[in-house]
């Protein structure tokens, strides 16, 4: 989820509870705890409302002045849903990190990556990808992902959401430019290498 810079610090104080959005479709769902550049935010509440049905608490509580103050900022097409999320800071470590930093695989933990990255290759349209991604990460870390992506013959997009993936079971960590095989995707390459 996308989050506008000048709204980070208000949400971690608490003092920012509620996002508008104008989407096509709903892109949260209540319940659900979202990965952000500020950090875990939950998702409370989304409901859909009109920019008439915008009340001035609701826009004080994004971090607007007005009720009119926000419907002026809604960004998209006009005719599209505009969602009110009630969210809330999680201020906890993103599980992933921990994953990440855990150096140390059982048998059983390289039996459950091999498994999952063979899930990912079967479902990929294009052929297995897994392997060969994470060993141009670990031999070029911090490279944009544009250029490790031209080097593997992919599209940059496509390949920004695969390693997504492969982060999200703790095997790389993104940098501010680039990537970097994390301590348990160096445990899960060493392993693999023997």
């Amino acid at each position: 989820m996308l989050i506008e810079k000048e709204r980070h610090d208000g949400i971690r104080r608490g003092a920012i509870t509620v996002l508008f959005r104008r989407w096509r479709q709903r892109q949260a769902t209540a319940g659900n705890v979202y990965r952000t550049a500020l950090g875990q935010v939950a998702v409370d509440a989304v409901d859909v409302v009109t920019p008439e049905q915008i009340t001035d608490a609701d826009a004080a509580a994004a971090g607007y002045p007005s009720a009119a103050a926000v419907a002026g900022d809604l960004r998209g097409r006009p005719g599209d849903p505009v969602y009110r999320l009630r969210i809330r800071f999680v201020d906890e470590p993103d599980p992933r990190d921990e994953l990440a930093a855990s150096g140390e695989l059982t048998a059983a933990d390289l039996e459950d990556v091999e498994a999952r990255l063979a899930r990912l290759d079967r479902a990929s349209k294009t052929g297995p990808w897994t392997a060969a991604t994470l060993e141009i990460i670990s031999r070029r870390p911090a490279v944009r992902a544009g250029d490790l992506a031209e080097e593997l013959g992919r599209d940059a997009a496509q390949f920004k959401l695969d390693v997504r993936k492969l982060k999200n079971l703790g095997l790389t960590v993104s940098l501010g430019t680039g990537y970097r095989i994390s301590p348990r995707g160096a445990a899960y390459l060493a392993d693999r290498r023997r």
